[in-house]
């Protein structure tokens, strides 16, 4: 894996976190948890926190998907166009030590771009992690669901809103880390964006060439409008 910058959050499968397998401790989650760890008390919490993850104002009128049996199903209709859920551990990089980390809530919403051509690879994920398929038989599959075009490359404009200052995205971050937009780019495109240089408000990571590059820029408020500090040491 390219690294482009330190994040202390997860890496998407694009979601990225903090590499803490680059530590020379024991992985700290080496083998899935039982599935009922994954899940959320209730529905309703799972559609209040998915809600989370944007202002109101497009959170309100967004889908919302909740985890069932064998994968995301919609729990509430949308009519903006905003698809908003919760991401598990398994959407990071395959060789992130938090990959089976049952504590992961990342709340998510993504455009109408992004549902069309990068959520379709988060969905696949979660129904090949519930049928019980290995982390190892999980790498395999993209390719082959990329050359059946069953998965594509984001579509320009792609991006998503993680502004939910309730979420947990790593042990690293122990919460929420910072709010933050992601922009979905095709791979190898970072460079273009001047991501994860010296002083560039654009952080981001290349992973493997069939993920999407997920680029990273924090703001200052919390969906709920509420400011953030920035203090100096979540800078790199």
């Amino acid at each position: 894996m390219k690294k482009l910058s330190g994040l202390p959050l997860l890496f998407l499968a694009g979601v990225c976190g903090l590499a803490a397998a680059q530590d020379q401790k024991p992985a700290p989650y080496p083998a899935m948890a039982p599935i009922e760890q994954y899940r959320m008390a209730s529905e309703q919490e799972e559609i209040a926190l998915s809600r989370s993850a944007a202002p109101p104002s497009i959170s309100d009128h967004a889908e919302v998907l909740v985890m069932g049996e064998h994968g995301y199903k919609v729990a509430v209709k949308g009519d903006n166009g905003f698809v908003c859920f919760i991401e598990r551990s398994w959407t990071a990089g395959f060789e992130d030590s938090q990959f089976w980390n049952p504590k992961i809530r990342g709340p998510n919403c993504f455009n109408a771009p992004a549902v069309r051509t990068v959520l379709p690879q988060f969905m696949k994920r979660t129904e090949w992690v519930l049928a019980g398929d290995s982390r190892q038989k999980i790498m395999e599959k993209p390719r082959a669901a990329f050359a059946h075009h069953q998965l594509v490359p984001p579509a320009p404009g792609s991006f998503s809103f993680m502004l939910s200052k309730q979420g947990y995205l790593g042990d690293d971050a122990d919460g929420p880390w910072l709010p933050h937009v992601m922009l979905f780019v095709p791979h190898g495109q970072a460079s273009l964006w001047a991501a994860g240089l010296e002083g560039s408000p654009i952080l981001g990571e290349e992973d493997s060439p069939l993920d999407p590059t997920v680029l990273f820029i924090p703001v200052r408020r919390w969906s709920d409008g509420s400011p953030v500090p920035l203090p100096a040491e979540h800078h790199h």
